[in-house]
């Protein structure tokens, strides 16, 4: 555990960085704006989802039941008859923003905290900027950049919604690896 005691600034410092800099991309600048919809006729389906008391959670529609279920002649009829889809149930009330803004930041933290894990087995007592660079800024991108693709190849998130938040991840990955070659104790 001595990167920790080593590496806790640039660790703290990269997290706010990405932090206030995530901030201002998905507050400040239209680039997220496109990345969800509404419905048409929100208050109809509210008023249906209402009705069915659904609990906080995340649910498949339509549900097989198992997996030879999946591939049964009814469950293809309500395949190809649609819709098909993931949705996600909030409890009610206001989004609680402060909360997840908290979580957000203590991720950044523990992506720092693996990055320098990562870096400080990786680079040894000759190590130059540049290669403290190289190697945190392709392990925050790991962790930032490609976070979202399951979600692309899985529950049907747009490709170009995935792509923003890869493009997000780089600048992430830039500012943790600037951050770290900045403040590397070995240099």
């Amino acid at each position: 555990m001595e990167f920790l005691s080593e590496l806790w600034l640039p660790i703290l410092l990269s997290a706010v960085f990405v932090f206030v800099v995530s901030s201002i991309l998905h507050m400040v600048l239209p680039i997220h704006k496109s990345d969800h919809k509404g419905f048409s006729n929100e208050e109809g389906l509210l008023g249906a989802l209402r009705e069915k008391g659904l609990a906080p959670g995340t649910y498949m529609f339509p549900f097989p039941k198992s997996m030879k279920d999946m591939g049964s002649p009814e469950m293809r009829a309500k395949y190809e008859q649609g819709p098909v889809g993931f949705m996600t149930v909030f409890p009610n009330g206001a989004p609680a923003i402060g909360k997840n803004l908290l979580q957000w930041f203590l991720y950044s933290i523990l992506v720092s905290v693996f990055v320098a894990y990562i870096g400080w087995f990786a680079l040894d007592e000759l190590a130059s900027k540049r290669d403290v660079l190289k190697i945190t800024f392709i392990s925050s991108v790991l962790a930032y950049g490609l976070a979202d693709f399951p979600s692309s190849i899985w529950k049907g998130q747009r490709w170009s919604t995935t792509a923003k938040f890869f493009f997000d991840g780089v600048i992430y990955g830039l500012l943790t690896a600037g951050t770290f070659a900045w403040l590397w104790p070995r240099l």
